[in-house]
């Protein structure tokens, strides 16, 4: 038996993990700006989105059919760019941006892991590949050994991806950044949750 407290604690929790990511994308997007190879930054996937409410992956939930506010496991960010040739200096500033801002306390506790770069061609909105998380390419992992992953330094190929026919259609209201614009927004101005109908 799940109690309402129970309910509520995982609530606020997956509230506040949105909210925590929402966050970590605007420390990256102002640390990619300064790069003139990056045209455009925009939140993507269920950070950029309202959250829902479901029945979540916890056995205690599922098992009494308790819905809770869904669960973002991590923050996707389309980035358009223009050149690959820095992948490994762009890695690095969202690292580095991510860690800085934890330890003077204006930012959450956000593993680079876990905000996802995903590398969009400019003129055609084509996916390229993703940021890779490794500090040096290729480093030798299983993951590494996937074809054509590293062929560009840092480029990561994830095996059997293919993205989705919608990936980009947060952009049209969450993009954060433009070169030529500066900020549009912070990502923590985008949507948020909506309580279920009756």
């Amino acid at each position: 038996m799940v109690s309402r407290t129970e309910i509520q604690r995982q609530n606020d929790y997956l509230l506040r993990q949105q909210h925590d990511f929402r966050r970590a994308a605007d420390i990256v997007t102002d640390a990619l700006a300064a790069f003139e190879e990056i045209e455009a930054v925009a939140v993507i996937g269920s950070v950029a989105k309202p959250l829902w409410k479901e029945v979540p992956r916890f056995r205690e939930y599922r098992r009494a059919g308790i819905e809770v506010w869904h669960e973002c496991k991590d923050v996707d960010l389309a980035v358009w760019i223009n050149s690959q040739h820095r992948l490994d200096a762009i890695r690095r500033a969202r690292d580095c941006a991510l860690v800085d801002a934890y330890k003077v306390g204006t930012g959450p506790s956000t593993a680079n892991h876990q905000v996802e770069i995903l590398l969009i061609e400019p003129s055609t909105d084509r996916y390229l590949g993703r940021l890779c998380n490794f500090n040096t390419c290729p480093k030798g992992k299983p993951k590494c050994d996937v074809p054509g992953c590293g062929q560009i330094p840092f480029n990561k190929v994830v095996d059997g991806f293919e993205p989705y026919p919608d990936l980009l259609a947060a952009a049209s209201y969450a993009t954060l950044y433009r070169r030529g614009e500066g900020r549009l927004r912070s990502a923590l101005e985008l949507p948020g949750p909506q309580e279920p109908r009756d």
